[in-house]
């Protein structure tokens, strides 16, 4: 735990020093409110970010951000995630729409990890995940092969926070 334990440092330090204009990166919908209510979000609650991470990694549950469009696309909700990948407003996706995209299996470990039902879970995913992929898509693309590793996606948020 010790990247995450530095990760949600930078993110304190930030929040207590007023974030840098972190509230002005913001973005629509998703719930976060951009790279101000990530910071916020982060330092409540880690266990939430931790999970997050694990789901969109490349070495998570559904084969990183490739698997994830792919569960998004067979759920008819392509235009979703696109959203959270392009540069205008993120659609926003409830808790019910995230548990059919994600299915039981890997909402109930994430479930688990956050001390929740399955149902909490996936509302508390569905508040942070938009706001999430879209600050780690900054040129509004996907980037080829996922974001990396979760190692990968800690330094890179690591990266975002320290703006």
């Amino acid at each position: 735990m010790g990247l995450l334990d530095s990760v949600l440092g930078a993110v304190i330090n930030n929040a207590s020093q007023g974030g840098s204009g972190a509230a002005a990166a913001g973005g629509a919908g998703g719930g976060l409110g951009g790279l101000g209510g990530l910071i916020s979000m982060a330092a409540q609650n880690p266990q939430l970010v931790q999970a997050v991470m694990s789901l969109i990694s490349n070495d998570g549950p559904v084969g990183g951000l490739p698997g994830l469009m792919a569960k998004f696309q067979q759920a008819g909700l392509g235009n979703v995630i696109s959203s959270w990948l392009s540069t205008g407003p993120n659609q926003a996706i409830s808790g019910e729409q995230l548990s059919n995209v994600l299915g039981s299996g890997p909402l109930s470990q994430i479930a688990s990890q956050l001390g929740v039902g399955p149902g909490a879970a996936a509302g508390q995913l569905a508040q942070v995940l938009p706001g999430l992929i879209d600050q780690l898509s900054p040129r509004g693309e996907a980037p080829q092969g996922g974001f990396g590793t979760s190692n990968d996606l800690f330094g890179m948020l690591g990266g975002l926070l320290k703006k």
